[in-house]
């Protein structure tokens, strides 16, 4: 049987000389190669959602993939795709460099220019071990995906338009409803989600924003076990250290929570920083909640641009959520849909205050009254973007930013390398 690789090289030239390479390999049978992080992704976990067999063997990452760095992509395959052997192709074939791709789970490295032998040896090297471990496996399918819980984030078109109620009560419907839930603050300067559910816990995100290896041991140390049974990653008290949580981190962060939880749900507040933006990024499906009023849409366009202009996420690929909405205001969701050009969410929260006002202020929002019309549309929220029911994969091209340059925000900008 011939050994099936899928190459992941972002740039066109690199992308034509290693498929001649690959061309020439006896007994494999190269794919056409995918231009970034998340359609590799992708790719692979529509793969895995048929069988164990549908998996290539050798998964190739090229240096200079995008948008997520290729160390953390090499993880993230590791991790969430166990049976398939990932090598990385780069410059840099230096004992610090080999040592780091290695601890990401990497099987090997081919050095750049790229040459036919150690092409070969190397792909032949993980394609046995891929083979190894699927023997192994015996034909557990249930673990090839390996870790990959839904990721949702929540964001705001500006301050005051009900993000962290919308992202609270989404956490707490899937929790209803009998997932593993996370949620997590990163609107690490001003993000009060503790005090919105009573909680006093000196851990938080900037804890974890320094260690390489979030083992399950550091993660539950760093987590608050919520009275609902929700998994609670706080933002930090001093809102200056937020700044020691970087994309990087970020990244690690929530792919950890990813591989421990059914559903993770990331509030990030109304303000742009490298650590959320990379949340928006890796996320399965990216929330914006609006109010139908023309500043808050404005912003809500305005945050769109922005998205796409760092290449962070597609207008096309978010979904608004029109808050305290009326039948009576002028605004109405096709309205926002055509200014934003994002996809509307079915469900609408009406403006109900009186509703929200004394278990905002008592800081206990998970007691919200079921016959809430606000925690009713919320639910039904959740229902709609599936984290009340079974476990999906990821719809296929949800983020098809490329790579590009950072700003010093450590955010994507447009341009070369």
């Amino acid at each position: 049987m011939p050994t099936r690789i899928l190459p992941a090289v972002g740039d066109p030239d690199a992308a034509r000389a290693l498929a001649t390479l690959l061309g020439q390999l006896p007994d494999t049978e190269p794919a056409p190669p995918v231009p970034d992080s998340t359609q590799l992704v992708d790719t692979l976990a529509r793969l895995a959602a048929e069988s164990l067999d549908a998996l290539p063997e050798v998964v190739l990452v090229h240096e200079r993939i995008g948008p997520v760095p290729a160390l953390d992509l090499v993880r993230e395959v590791a991790l969430r795709f166990p049976a398939v052997g990932v090598v990385l192709i780069t410059a840099d074939s230096g004992p610090g460099l080999l040592s780091a791709a290695m601890d990401s789970g990497a099987r090997g490295l081919v050095s750049l220019p790229l040459g036919y032998e150690e092409l070969a040896g190397r792909v032949q090297a993980a394609a046995q071990w891929s083979a190894g471990f699927r023997r192994h496996l015996g034909g557990a399918a249930e673990l090839v995906a390996g870790p990959g819980g839904t990721v949702v984030t929540v964001s705001g078109a500006k301050g005051g338009v009900g993000t962290t109620l919308t992202a609270v009560q989404l956490a707490l419907a899937a929790r209803a409803a009998g997932r593993t839930v996370a949620l997590v603050d990163l609107d690490l300067q001003n993000g009060d989600l503790a005090s919105y559910l009573d909680v006093q816990f000196r851990r938080s995100a900037a804890d974890l924003a320094a260690i390489t290896d979030l083992s399950p041991r550091v993660l539950q140390d760093a987590v608050y076990v919520h009275e609902t049974g929700l998994s609670l990653l706080l933002a930090p008290a001093e809102g200056e250290r937020g700044e020691e949580v970087t994309d990087r981190a970020a990244r690690q962060i929530v792919s950890a929570l990813r591989g421990r939880h059914e559903v993770v749900v990331v509030d990030c507040g109304s303000r742009l920083d490298s650590a959320n933006a990379a949340a928006v990024e890796m996320a399965d499906t990216a929330l914006l909640v609006t109010t139908p009023d023309v500043i808050a849409v404005r912003a809500a366009r305005r945050t769109v641009r922005m998205w796409e202009r760092l290449q962070v996420r597609k207008a096309e690929t978010t979904v608004t959520l029109v808050n305290r909405h009326s039948r009576t205001t002028e605004i109405q969701p096709p309205l926002v849909q055509k200014i934003t050009g994002t996809r509307i969410a079915a469900v609408t929260v009406p403006a109900a205050y009186k509703e929200l006002q004394a278990v905002v202020d008592a800081g206990r929002l998970h007691e919200l009254d079921a016959r809430s019309t606000v925690k009713q549309a919320l639910w039904s929220l959740a229902g709609e973007l599936g984290l009340t029911g079974p476990p999906t994969a990821p719809a296929p091209g949800k983020q098809l930013a490329r790579a590009g340059d950072r700003g010093s925000l450590g955010l994507r900008r447009r341009g070369g390398r």
